[in-house]
């Protein structure tokens, strides 16, 4: 994948002049819509239909081919098919034209080597002459500032356009007008509604280095099918942290179905969906789960909040709405914050007896009688040290309620705070006195909740961004695609060399050895055959657990040779081990995905592992202190505080191990294609943990 200088990329969102390969007189037709909206929306730029069967259309004088233009344009936009397009491609390099934009469709999508090959080559021939494609089988770009609305959609006609700092990038048409749509129903202006299609050339994340330097933008939303190359996506990431601009990607593909589909519209390849989502975690991407939280929550992002907390304080009129929403900030981990003995004896001063003066605030139907209820109360809620966020939620009022005070008390309530808050508010016609006062007003408190859970779990996600170590420099591994297996002797060496711990072994080639190493060691003991040929080992019966004595330890040699001798697998010895103690068995794994490199998997051990998996993924370079925050996301998080009596993990120890194990794995020296460390037991607190099982597998090096 090319990443070309983001100066030419910049042309293609501000262009100065704009070709388009295959005008037509009719804006309803794919070669007529963009002339529409470059004349409907201001564009001031130059353009030129490119024609040779009229003379003008809509308005625009037409030129027979690129070739006749007075200047080689910096954007164009190829609205031909097939083998016209890729042979205006070529004719747009020759030019010199610096973007060429291909909404021709019949290429990468299709499941058609041949359209694949095409499109490849019409790629590679536009790099080589320096030229950016984007495309094909894209829906067109646009920007709301300049005017320049590269694009087919009909979106741009069914909703009013406005500029906004919002801007939205997708390698899907649809998806780059439907959040568009759904962000301009509420009000919000949109600066960018871009469309990549394909990504055979310029990608997602290389438009997104370029809208992320918009000093105005204050939101980029993404919608995302694959990632081929995520340098990119990792470069605007970095790029949008150092401007504190948030980014977040709905990353479809989460199912096996869901990557059948995407593969089968813009040519995807299906990512492995857990590194999607610990790659987007690891720079501060907030991943959305659907299209409505794709779009939910923007309205805060453009606030200029700077939350401190995620302990939430709800007044309402309703206990209905009270409760509702106590139980929507449970399910998003939003503490109810208790408010001081203070704040709760002047709210007793304030609010009739029958109200409710503890978290969540119950001011009841009072509200009816008394309007001023809200300015009074909320002043006092403001100055309590444990609010960090504000639910108000107004599920009835009209006739009888001074709405408009409610309204501007709230609004006075929300800037002297400086804190989040967010309305909840189902009637349509009350809900627009307070969206007039320039607050967030959602229909439901479950919707309110939600919206805020993201903002505030999104906005800590960035500031753990700031304090990740800087990502490792790209390393040349030795990968030739070939791999070798390790037996477990040769496993535990390799994980001994980076100071790994592991429970102490012998290997041993005959009884006699294992006789004088059952001495040394001690018993009980752990007797497993040795053979690379063999991973799991105790499926064939060639593990003994609590050997303590010569005669069992003879019978095991027997056994595990006539084993091994039927397999047809290696014989390479037989590994004595202590038998190590602890509290819990936990697991760590790594391997190097084909797109993001290097992953650890951390997680409850043991043999069920895969049969129940509970497990979280890390990126290299991580801290122990990003190792303890993905334990505490496991569902035996709370084991491992201890239980019951129980005493607390070493779960320092068993952090340092994972953390050893990534960058181990983040190096080409180290020539680990895969680990598997099951169990690693880890003792009390202060006792440390062990490997006590390991598979390795290794990279071949080139010769």
């Amino acid at each position: 994948m090319a990443h070309y200088p983001r100066a030419a990329l910049r042309s293609v969102l501000n262009p100065r002049s704009i070709a388009l390969v295959g005008a037509s007189e009719n804006p309803n037709k794919i070669g007529g819509r963009p002339l529409l909206y470059l004349s409907k929306f201001g564009y001031k730029g130059r353009v030129y239909p490119i024609n040779p069967k009229r003379k003008d259309a809509q308005g625009f004088r037409c030129f027979e081919s690129l070739a006749a233009l007075p200047e080689a344009p910096e954007v164009a936009i190829v609205a031909v098919p097939d083998d016209l397009a890729v042979q205006a491609v070529d004719d747009c390099a020759a030019r010199g034209v610096k973007v060429a934009i291909v909404m021709a469709s019949g290429f990468g999508e299709t499941a058609d080597p041949a359209a694949k090959a095409k499109e490849a080559r019409m790629a590679e021939r536009a790099r080589a002459s320096g030229m950016c494609v984007v495309g094909p089988n894209s829906q067109g770009l646009a920007n709301m500032a300049t005017g320049a609305i590269l694009s087919f959609s009909t979106m741009f006609l069914e909703t009013e356009a406005k500029d906004g700092p919002i801007g939205v990038i997708s390698q899907s048409g649809a998806m780059s007008v439907v959040p568009y749509a759904l962000l301009r129903q509420r009000g919000l202006g949109v600066r960018y509604a871009s469309a990549t299609g394909n990504d055979c050339d310029v990608t997602v994340g290389e438009l997104a280095c370029v809208m992320a330097e918009d000093p105005e933008l204050k939101l980029l939303l993404m919608y995302l099918e694959t990632i081929r190359d995520p340098a990119p996506l990792e470069e605007a990431a970095r790029i949008a942290c150092g401007r504190g601009l948030p980014l977040i990607a709905l990353k479809s593909g989460r199912t096996p179905a869901g990557q059948t589909a995407a593969q089968s519209h813009t040519g995807a390849l299906a990512n492995e969906d857990r590194v999607v989502e610990a790659f987007l975690a690891r720079h501060g991407i907030w991943r959305a789960r659907d299209t409505r939280e794709l779009v939910d929550a923007a309205e805060l992002y453009l606030k200029g909040w700077k939350p401190k907390g995620r302990r939430l304080v709800v007044v309402s009129n309703s206990g209905a709405t009270c409760v509702q929403a106590a139980d929507a900030a449970t399910q998003h981990d939003l503490p109810v914050a208790r408010l001081a003995q203070e704040t709760r004896e002047g709210l007793a001063r304030i609010l009739p007896s029958f109200a409710t003066t503890t978290n969540p605030v119950d001011i009841t139907a009072a509200l009816l009688t008394n309007s001023g209820l809200f300015g009074q109360i909320l002043p006092v809620i403001a100055r309590d040290p444990a609010a960090d966020a504000f639910l108000i939620g107004i599920p009835v009022a009209g006739q009888g309620y001074d709405v408009d005070a409610f309204a501007s008390d709230s609004a006075v309530f929300a800037r002297r705070t400086g804190k989040p808050i967010v309305m909840a508010v189902p009637q349509a016609s009350i809900a627009a006195r307070f969206k007039a006062q320039g607050l967030t007003v959602f229909t439901t408190e479950s919707e309110a909740v939600a919206a805020l859970a993201q903002y505030l779990s999104h906005m800590d996600l960035m500031q753990r961004m700031h304090a990740l170590p800087p990502s490792a420099p790209p390393m040349p591994r030795r990968a030739t695609g070939e791999t070798r297996m390790l037996n477990e002797a040769d496993s535990l060496a390799i994980l001994q060399r980076h100071a790994i711990p592991v429970v102490e072994h012998r290997l041993c080639y005959s009884v006699e050895e294992a006789e004088s190493a059952m001495a040394e060691l001690g018993v009980p003991l752990a007797v497993k055959a040795c053979s690379a040929d063999v991973p799991h080992k105790s499926e064939l019966g060639l593990v003994r657990l609590g050997v303590r004595d010569v005669e069992a330890l003879h019978t095991a040699f027997g056994d595990f040779d006539r084993t091994l001798r039927l397999t047809n697998a290696r014989r390479e010895g037989v590994l004595l081990a202590r038998m190590v103690r602890g509290q819990r068995e936990l697991m760590i794994g790594a391997h190097l995905d084909p797109v993001f490199g290097p992953v650890v998997v951390i997680g409850d051990g043991g043999k069920y592992v895969e049969a129940m998996p509970d497990v979280q993924l890390l990126l290299p370079p991580f801290s122990s202190d990003d190792v303890r925050a993905a334990l505490g996301r496991l569902r035996i998080a709370p084991l491992l505080e201890g239980v019951r009596g129980e005493p607390p993990l070493d779960v320092d120890a068993f952090c340092q191990v994972a953390v050893t194990v990534g960058v181990m794995m983040a190096f080409a020296e180290s020539g680990v294609a895969s680990v598997d460390l099951n169990p690693v037991i880890v003792g009390a607190r202060g006792e440390g943990c062990t490997v006590v099982d390991a598979l390795v597998v290794e990279e071949r090096a080139q010769r």
